[in-house]
């Protein structure tokens, strides 16, 4: 009996390979920084750590959207590891009654910080550069890892400020669509 389990365990490791992808991990531990909620202090250490700007997560508990994120996207290693190579990542509860300071050193609550940054919708998925100036949104869920990567990486390599042969820049559809093309099944 011992045996047939073994042989069994065998078959299911081939089945199911250990490299596929690492055990999914809390982002409130692996992803998002500890914040004192002071986003020009977030900035100095993002220039410090050489990273290319922050991510804000705006989020709210009762979203089943920004969960969803939660458990799907913003759980894995390697976008974890990605984005905290990259960015220095905040989750930013768009109803918090939290004290913080903005990139301009003005004080407000997480609510206020939301309001002004026209949240109307959750998630949304913000980039800031490093003179804290928003770059680039995204509202709502990402379709896949595969979709949130993308969007890193047009941040991180700065294609968001690139131009086409027209003299047009190049916008996050266009690259998605370029990402795909080139992705390898």
């Amino acid at each position: 009996m011992a045996s047939k389990f073994f042989l069994f365990l065998i078959l299911l490791a081939g089945i199911f390979p250990a490299s596929q992808s690492a055990a999914p991990k809390d982002p409130y531990v692996y992803l998002f920084e500890q914040s004192l909620g002071d986003l020009t202090e977030e900035l100095e250490i993002a220039r410090e750590e050489g990273k290319q700007g922050l991510f804000l997560f705006f989020e709210m508990d009762e979203c089943p959207f920004c969960h969803r994120m939660k458990q799907t996207v913003l759980n894995q290693p390697e976008v974890q590891e990605y984005f905290r190579k990259h960015f220095r990542s905040l989750a930013m509860d768009i109803e918090g009654s939290i004290e913080m300071v903005d990139f301009h050193g003005k004080e407000m609550t997480q609510k206020q910080f939301a309001s002004a940054n026209r949240v109307r919708a959750t998630p949304m998925l913000a980039f800031f550069n490093l003179d804290g100036e928003l770059v680039f949104k995204f509202i709502g869920a990402t379709s896949s890892v595969d979709e949130f990567m993308w969007m890193g990486e047009f941040i991180a390599d700065g294609v968001y400020m690139q131009t086409d042969d027209q003299g047009s820049k190049i916008r996050f559809t266009r690259f998605k669509r370029m990402k795909q093309k080139n992705k390898t099944f």
